[in-house]
């Protein structure tokens, strides 16, 4: 059976409430980290500190706060936490202080513990990081897996030539593999040869045009049974060798054809290895042949740690087997989820920012239309709502953003309330837009609906939405009542019109009322999301 789990909230709790100890058989984790802030920054320590570490979307930034003492003296006295990493953690405190890195390392910990706890004993983990943290996160990890089940440090090339103020460019990434314990599952996996490599080595053609190079048949060395045993007329022992293979299965391969006799007199023969026979070379550690996401790629989403997912799919194919478990427990934009999904893998996704959850469940539905899986962690009822809003603002507003088929965009500078953008279908050259500002207060008013007819007629969008998570006013109504209607037409034969403002509230929403706007149409991609029962579905031709 095909688990399909994806997780909205603190991937320390929902991995120690929902996830079973040995229950996993892949982990692949590129947490967040400001490795774009200078070391001056990152090993400064803060004077003023904040009361919270609150994670923003898109925000990778960690500070020292008395939350994060706390932590830090948790894990220093808990009987669950290994003598061995409260020791390193530690000495990390006397070693950098109070600063970003360490705050860093103090969240990292229990999150590296509880995925120990989950995997298998063939299990594997792949923890991605920049050269910032990767020394630091290194010795955390030989502390949680044991430096002896150290697999790996892969070198992914992430970008190409990188122009850098005095020093050579930093254009990698680096990759820590570990196994649960010294013997994790294994496939191993293969590059192609170089163009060069088969144009001097291929060189032979046979009769059906397939390429061969000529290979020994024999090995240094003397042995004593059938493949030290003259053969032919050739003995190789005399010679110091032996065969490669034994005097039955050279008779086989000659009757087959792939032993090469030379026409000179007392030229050894050879063995005929076919090109197409070849995988290719045994994947090393630098990796140089999985291109990063460029601005034209198909497959990006816009989000900035984004990773290709051909390089997930080497990952999950070099560790798991059909129906594994593979658990990604900062998942991001989901490309972890798409490449098992792809591969026919099991997965669990978790992030703490709901902009990721929905980037993933529209992901899923433009890939694989009707997927069914299982949503954890969203509100269900007001009091869900209500909850998400006094836990974070931000990701109650994108929850609300997208329960109207929006795209959420974050906070900015003069965004004057709006919290998402809708995109509609007028013609195959023109989008109309529809701004949705969400209220999560208990008190609301009149003026609130004022602001956002002014920021619609402002920006000439063409409607507007305000979602409220309490009951709207009956002054609210009437405000958004005068602003009139929109009149959208698709050619000359159909027309039809719309409030132009409109009020859904929390509870409405989970009912399942949907606001009446023009069809969707178009992808993620597209700067438009497609919404299931969004509006009035047309036949367009």
């Amino acid at each position: 059976m095909t688990t399909r789990k994806l997780y909205f909230g603190d991937n320390l709790e929902i991995m120690r409430q929902n996830i079973s100890d040995e229950s996993v058989d892949l982990v692949y984790l590129d947490p967040p980290f400001n490795s774009h802030q200078s070391y001056n920054v990152l090993f400064k320590e803060r004077d003023t500190r904040p009361s919270t570490a609150q994670i923003e979307a898109f925000e990778d930034t960690w500070h020292w706060t008395p939350e994060t003492q706390h932590q830090f003296e948790l894990l220093m006295t808990s009987a669950n936490v290994p003598r061995e990493v409260a020791k390193g953690l530690d000495a990390f405190r006397i070693m950098l202080g109070e600063n970003d890195v360490m705050a860093y390392l103090v969240m990292m910990t229990p999150r590296l513990l509880e995925l120990h706890r989950v995997l298998r004993p063939s299990g594997s983990m792949y923890l991605h990081c920049d050269p910032t943290a990767s020394h630091y996160l290194k010795v955390i990890s030989d502390q949680v897996f044991r430096p002896e089940n150290f697999r790996n440090e892969i070198i992914w090339r992430r970008t190409g030539a990188h122009s850098s103020a005095r020093r050579f460019g930093p254009v990698h990434d680096v990759i820590l593999y570990y196994g649960k314990t010294s013997a994790p599952a294994w496939n191993p996996q293969h590059t192609p040869h170089s163009e060069a490599y088969l144009a001097t080595k291929y060189q032979n053609e046979d009769e059906s045009g397939r390429r061969y190079q000529l290979d020994n048949l024999t090995a240094a060395g003397i042995r004593r049974g059938s493949s030290g045993m003259s053969w032919r007329g050739i003995d190789p022992t005399s010679r110091g060798f032996h065969w490669k293979f034994t005097i039955e299965r050279l008779e086989e391969l000659d009757k087959a054809g792939r032993i090469y006799w030379p026409k000179k007199e007392g030229g050894s023969p050879r063995y005929k290895r076919y090109l197409d026979e070849v995988r290719g070379i045994v994947l090393q550690d630098i990796w140089e042949d999985i291109a990063p996401i460029n601005s034209q790629a198909h497959e990006r989403l816009g989000f900035p740690t984004q990773k290709p997912q051909a390089l997930l799919e080497r990952i999950i194919e070099a560790s798991t087997a059909q129906g594994d478990v593979v658990l990604d427990p900062f998942c991001g934009c989901g490309t972890t989820i798409a490449a098992a999904e792809a591969l026919g893998r099991s997965w669990i996704g978790i992030d703490i920012t709901y902009l990721a959850i929905a980037l993933i469940e529209q992901r899923l539905t433009d890939a694989h239309p009707g997927i069914s899986y299982e949503l954890h962690g969203v509100p269900k009822d007001e009091g869900g709502a209500k909850a998400l809003f006094a836990r974070s603002p931000k990701n109650f507003e994108m929850w609300a953003v997208r329960q109207v088929g929006g795209r959420p965009q974050p906070k900015m500078g003069g965004d004057e309330g709006i919290d998402g953008v809708i995109r509609f279908y007028i013609d195959g050259k023109e989008w109309g837009t529809a701004l949705v500002s969400v209220k999560g207060g208990d008190s609301l008013n009149p003026s609130m609906v004022r602001d956002l007819v002014g920021t619609v007629k402002k920006d000439r969008a063409d409607l507007g939405i305000l979602i409220t998570r309490t009951k709207p006013t009956k002054g609210m109504y009437e405000t958004a009542t005068k602003d009139g209607f929109y009149t959208w037409q698709h050619g000359t034969s159909y027309e039809r019109r719309f409030p132009r403002i409109q009020i859904l509230s929390v509870e409405e929403l989970l009912r399942g009322v949907i606001a009446n706007l023009p069809p969707i149409h178009g992808t993620y991609a597209e700067a438009s999301l497609v919404v299931k029962g969004q509006g009035e579905q047309l036949e367009l031709g």
